[in-house]
Order: C-alpha cells, then structure tokens, then sequence
C-alpha cells in the first residue's frame, strides 16, 4: 500500500472501509503515474516542438490509421471474445512480454526508412490490439461485461487516462470530468441505438455506423496519436530504434494496464453503490 494511503477514512459515505481504500487507491494510480510514464513525459516534453514539426501528412495517417486500428479492434473483439470463458487471473506479463518484443522487431528497421515506415504502422495495429486485449482481461477480472458495445468503449476510455502529459491539457482533466467528456455522444443514443450500431458493425466491414460512436474514437484516436508520434520519432534510427520501440512499448502497456485496473475497480464499486455515490467519495479523497 502506498505510504500516502490511510488505512481509514474519517468521510461521510454509504463506502465501507475496504471499499474505500480501493478507490482510493485507484484514484491515487490515475493521479500519480509509475516513475516510467513521468521519465517518458519528461522525455516528451523535450520531443514536444519535434512532433510538431512533422508532416502534416504523417499526422493525418497516423490519426486515421489508429481511428482505423480502434474501430477494427472494437469489431474483431466483438465477434471473437470467448464467452462464459472460465475465471482466469489477468495475464499482464504475457501482454507485456508480446508489446514489448513487437516493438523492439518495427524499431530494428527504423520508421524513417520505406520498409521501416512499413512496419511500424503494421506493427501499431498489432501492439494496440494486444493492448486492448489486456486491458479487457483487466475489465472481465472486475466483472465488468466486455461482450457489450457499452463495455467495450468502456476499455477505450482507458487509453484517456491518467497521461498527465503537456500536449494535452485534457488529460490533467479530474477522472470523472474525462469520462464525461468521452462518453456524452454516446450516452446520447438509447439502449436499442447501440444494438442497432452493434449489429451494424457486425454485418458490415465499414464503420462502427455512428457519427457519435466515430466521434468517440476519433476523440480517444487523437489522445493516442499524440503519444504515437513520439514513438514514430524515437524509432526514427535502424537498430537503435529496436531499443527505443521495445522500451515505449513497455511503458506503454505498463500505464495502460493500471489505468485499467484502476478503472474498472471504480466502475465496479459503481455499480454495487451507484455512480454518483462513488462519485462524492471520490472526489472527497
């Protein structure tokens, strides 16, 4: 437990004492990122005038290649997630193990060079995925309902959160505050609204068939091209930029994977005490 986490909690709320200290201890993840995702900002802080002196049309592609990544990820899992699958501790080191090694095999080419260029927008799809699968392994370990479309953009929103980054101010956005921001389009849309898009997104190799659902990925695909270009940076050398790739990697999916575990104890507190109960004690930690 961290030193600055009280073993009790002296505040008015229905949250039993145990409870308490898992939301704190969540909100306490989001607020104060591993010393990996602090050396990484620090890193891109210094990167930050370099990013944007890219291309205009390295941007774009990379914004609509991680639109395209996400929108398809979205599906694959929707059509693939083993259902009623037997209770399994999350494999996080796997995930780790797998990102890590795909990043270090894009970075040995280079992305500056043709191939390389090649290979790393490959190489995004594939470590995006197993991230989102880890994160679902994460969510499922909550009990959260990840065979739903709600639960699925549910594990999206975990790629907003906690960045703490200069280059987006949302992103020292308050938890809750992100999550609004992120979901209001699609909280709009009623409960058959969504499984019409489900059935949609099913049937047909396009879109999600939402502008509301594409607003919601073109919002989490923005946060995430941001990050991304750094690593398209860092990787920018052959050979060296297998260490650099590999390294990002891990970070990466290290933060994610807490992000999401904070997450989704927070979504499950929510639904045995409700959301705006969760919510007051959250924001009186």
């Amino acid at each position: 437990m961290e030193e600055n986490i009280p073993a009790e909690y002296d505040i008015d709320t229905p949250l039993k004492q145990t409870d308490l200290k898992i939301l704190a201890e969540a909100k306490h993840a989001m607020e104060h990122p591993t010393w990996l995702m602090k050396s990484l900002n620090m890193v891109g802080d210094g990167l930050e005038s370099t990013v944007r002196k890219l291309p205009n049309k390295v941007q774009i592609k990379l914004q609509n290649s991680i639109e395209k990544i996400l929108m398809t990820t979205i599906k694959a899992n929707l059509l693939t997630i083993q259902k009623d699958k037997e209770f399994q501790k999350p494999k996080k080191g796997l995930y780790k193990g797998v990102v890590t090694l795909t990043g270090g095999a894009s970075g040995f080419f280079g992305s500056a060079t043709g191939v390389g260029t090649a290979l790393f927008f490959a190489e995004l799809g594939v470590s995006t995925k197993f991230i989102m699968r880890s994160i679902m392994d994460i969510a499922r370990s909550e009990g959260e309902d990840i065979y739903s479309l709600e639960g699925q953009l549910a594990c999206m929103e975990v790629f907003a959160l906690g960045g703490q980054k200069k280059w987006d101010d949302d992103m020292e956005a308050s938890y809750y505050t992100t999550r609004y921001m992120l979901s209001t389009a699609v909280n709009q849309m009623t409960h058959s609204g969504l499984n019409k898009t489900l059935a949609t997104a099913i049937a047909y190799t396009g879109n999600l068939g939402s502008d509301m659902l594409s607003k919601f990925v073109s919002n989490i695909a923005g946060r995430l091209s941001a990050l991304f270009s750094e690593k398209l940076l860092t990787q920018a050398v052959p050979v060296i930029g297998a260490a650099g790739g590999s390294g990002l990697n891990y970070v990466y999916i290290d933060h994610f994977q807490k992000m999401a575990k904070a997450h989704f104890a927070i979504r499950r507190l929510e639904r045995e005490y409700g959301q705006e109960v969760v919510k007051k004690a959250f924001e009186k930690l």
